[in-house]
C-alpha cells in the first residue's frame, strides 16, 4: 500500500471488505495525540479477560463473523444484545435521553408522516468542523425532508452561523434541532422515522438496527469505519455519506479539518436511502427483518436470552472452580 488512503481488501473475511489503513486504524494519519497507549491497554485487558467475550450484538446479525472471531481468538463469545431493547418500559427509554426534550420530540414526530423523518446524530465524543457542519445543514435543508438533528458540542462559530443565517427559522416547520442529549431509543422506535444518519458508533448502530431503521453512514473515528462496512456491505441496510478519512476534533479544534461531504451529496444520499424504488424497498425490508430478529433475540427463548443464561452459568461454574482450587491450598 502506497499510502494511508489507498484501499485494500481485508483478507480472511466472509465478505469482500475494502478499507484504507487510516480507516482500519480509526485515527488520522498525523493525530495530535498518541493512541498507542490506549490500544495497548485494550489489548492487555482482552488478554487478561476470563476467557470469554460478552458482546452487545445478536447471533443472527453477524453469524459468520462471530464464528471467525472465536476461531481467531480461541475465546467464547456470548452475544446478549441488543441491550437497548431489553427493557420495553416507556419511562426507561425516556430516561436514556433528556427528560425535558422527549415529550416535545414525540409530539413533533406524531405530526409527521410514517417513515418520512431523517434522524441525525453523530455522537457525543467528537465535534464537527464548522465548514462541514454548514454543508450538513444546507444538505438537510435542501432535502425537503423533515428531520431531527442532535447538535452536541457545536462550536461558537457553528452556533453563530446558525443564528446569523436564521437556519432554525428557515426550517422551523420541517426541522427540529436538539442541543445536548436526545431520547434516541424513543426517536428511532417512532414510526415517523425513516432514516438514521449516524456516526456508526457501536451502540448507535445497533440501536438503529434494532429499531429497523435504514441508515446513512457518517463514520468519525475508531471502529466507526468497520461498523459502516457491516451496515452497508454485510447486512445491506445503509448507504455511505462518503466520509473517507477519520477526523478527531476536540476542545477548540472545531474549525480545523476539511469538508469531506458537500451539501449536494448529502441531499443525494438522503434521496437514495429514502427512495421508493426497488433498492430502497429492499433495504427497508431488510432493515425491518433485522429489527424483528433483534427483538426476538432478547425475548425468552431467543438467542441472546439463552446466551445471557449460559454466560451466568459459566461464570458461576468458573467461580466454583476457582474456589475449589484455593481450598485445596489451605
Amino acid at each position: 500500500m502506497a499510502s494511508d488512503t489507498e484501499y485494500f481488501v481485508m483478507p480472511g473475511l466472509p465478505d469482500r471488505i475494502e478499507l484504507t489503513r487510516a480507516q482500519l486504524r480509526g485515527t488520522p494519519s498525523s493525530p495530535k495525540f498518541d493512541w498507542s497507549e490506549f490500544w495497548a491497554e485494550m489489548r492487555e485487558a482482552e488478554e487478561q479477560a476470563f476467557g470469554a467475550v460478552v458482546a452487545n450484538s445478536f447471533e443472527e446479525l453477524e453469524p459468520e463473523y462471530i464464528k471467525e472471531y472465536k476461531k481467531a481468538t480461541g475465546k467464547r463469545v456470548w452475544c446478549v444484545g441488543p441491550v437497548s431493547v431489553c427493557n420495553k418500559d416507556y419511562s426507561d427509554k425516556a430516561e436514556r435521553g433528556n427528560r425535558s426534550e422527549h415529550e416535545f420530540c414525540l409530539k413533533w414526530l406524531d405530526s409527521k408522516e410514517p417513515g418520512s423523518v431523517v434522524y441525525v446524530c453523530l455522537g457525543s465524543q467528537s465535534s464537527m468542523a464548522t465548514l462541514q457542519l454548514i454543508e450538513l445543514a444546507l444538505g438537510l435543508e435542501a432535502s425537503n425532508r423533515p428531520f431531527i438533528w442532535v447538535l452536541r458540542n457545536a462550536s461558537e462559530e457553528s452556533q453563530k452561523w446558525l443564528l446569523e443565517e436564521k437556519f432554525e427559522e428557515r426550517i422551523k416547520d420541517r426541522g427540529l434541532l436538539i442541543r445536548g442529549w436526545a431520547p434516541q431509543v424513543l426517536i428511532l422506535s417512532h414510526p415517523s422515522v425513516g432514516a438514521f444518519l449516524t456516526h456508526c458508533g457501536g451502540n448507535s448502530a445497533l440501536e438503529g438496527i434494532a429499531a429497523g431503521v435504514p441508515m446513512i453512514t457518517w463514520p468519525v473515528f475508531t471502529d466507526h469505519f468497520c461498523n459502516e462496512k457491516l451496515i452497508v456491505n454485510v447486512i445491506k441496510t445503509g448507504v455511505r455519506a462518503g466520509v473517507e478519512e477519520p477526523v478527531i476534533l476536540f476542545g477548540e479544534e472545531h474549525d480545523e479539518g476539511r469538508v469531506q461531504v458537500k451539501n449536494d451529496e448529502i441531499k443525494r444520499v438522503i434521496e437514495e436511502l429514502m427512495d421508493g424504488g426497488e433498492e430502497g424497498t429492499e433495504r427497508r425490508r431488510r432493515a425491518k427483518e433485522l429489527g424483528d430478529m433483534a427483538k426476538r433475540a432478547v425475548e425468552e427463548g431467543g438467542s441472546s436470552y439463552l446466551n445471557a443464561t449460559l454466560f451466568i452459568e459459566d461464570v458461576i461454574g468458573e467461580q466454583a472452580n476457582l474456589g475449589g482450587r484455593f481450598a485445596g491450598h489451605e
